[in-house]
């Protein structure tokens, strides 16, 4: 079941004197944060209202409403902030947000083989690498190109793969 509420970043800091906090964003990029108007704390349950917003040095600076003063930030600092799927931008074909796909299986497109389980996403620049992790523990990286990854299906919870010659295994 797809999240209501999804993690977008972590209030790291507070910035200046006048309330505005220091947002570390998990998304594609930071800029992605500066078309919300409303965020969330604790899972969802509390609206953060925002006054204003801008990217300084890869970070989102947020100014909440009702938050005047650096002390007040302080308090948020160390919270997770969430969007509203609602609110945001809706998944073009083969966009996905990653807390859709973390624990789907992924299997051989080939054989039908399970690997594992996506246990995580990493950002290497050039693409994003998938970190697949076998029922005996064993992690494996998965490139995200069209060659090797053919189709992901979160809502059936499956992605299907096809690893390149030596990816997993120096016999094949």
């Amino acid at each position: 079941m797809r999240k209501q509420f999804l993690e977008c970043g972590k209030i790291v800091s507070t910035h200046g004197i006048h309330g505005e906090v220091r947002v570390q964003p998990w998304s594609d990029g930071p800029e992605f944060l500066l078309d919300f108007s409303t965020f969330y704390l604790d899972g969802g349950g509390t609206a953060l209202t925002v006054e204003r917003a801008r990217v300084h040095k890869g970070m989102v600076i947020l100014k909440p409403a009702g938050v005047d003063t650096v002390e007040s930030g302080g308090t948020l600092r160390g919270k997770i902030i969430y969007i509203n799927r609602a609110d945001a931008p809706k998944d073009g074909d083969g966009v996905f947000f990653i807390q859709d796909i973390l624990g789907i299986s992924v299997y051989d497109a080939d054989t039908n083989h399970l690997w594992g389980t996506l246990t995580d996403v990493l950002s290497t620049g050039a693409n994003d690498v998938y970190e697949i992790t076998g029922g005996d523990g064993v992690k494996r990286l998965v490139p995200v190109i069209p060659q090797v990854v053919l189709d992901t299906d979160p809502e059936a919870g499956i992605m299907r793969i096809r690893p390149l010659k030596g990816l997993f295994d120096d016999a094949d």
